[in-house]
C-alpha cells in the first residue's frame, strides 16, 4: 500500500470516528437498536481503516492524528447535532489538535 493510500484510510478512520462517538450518542447506551447497529458497525469500521493504514504508517503518529481527527471532529458534531457550547477556549483546542495533525503529517516518513 502506498502511504498516500494509507494516509487518505487514516483520515477516513478519524471521520467514521466521528460518525461512532455520535450514533452511540444518539444509541442512549445502546438502548435504541437502530443507533446501536449504526455505531457498531461505524466502530467495526474505524478499526478496520486504522488497522489498514498502520501497514503503512508509523504508529505513532498514526494513532495521534487517528484521535485528533476523531476529538476535533467529535467536539463538533456535538455543537452541531447536540447543542454542546463552542466557547473560545473550545475552539482554540480544536485549532491547535488541528495545527499538530498538520505537522505530524508534514513530518511524515
Amino acid at each position: 500500500m502506498s502511504a498516500s493510500a494509507a494516509w487518505a484510510m487514516l483520515i477516513a478512520a478519524g471521520f467514521v470516528d466521528v460518525v461512532w462517538a455520535t450514533t452511540m450518542k444518539l444509541s442512549q447506551g445502546y438502548t435504541r437498536p437502530l443507533w446501536t447497529i449504526a455505531s457498531l458497525l461505524s466502530l467495526a469500521a474505524f478499526v478496520f481503516l486504522l488497522g489498514r493504514a498502520l501497514v503503512a504508517l508509523p504508529v505513532g503518529s498514526a494513532y495521534a492524528v487517528w484521535s485528533g481527527i476523531g476529538a476535533a471532529g467529535t467536539l463538533l458534531a456535538g455543537a452541531v447535532f447536540f447543542a454542546e457550547a463552542l466557547t473560545p477556549l473550545r475552539l482554540a483546542g480544536v485549532g491547535l489538535i488541528v495545527l499538530g495533525i498538520v505537522l505530524l503529517h508534514s513530518a511524515r516518513a
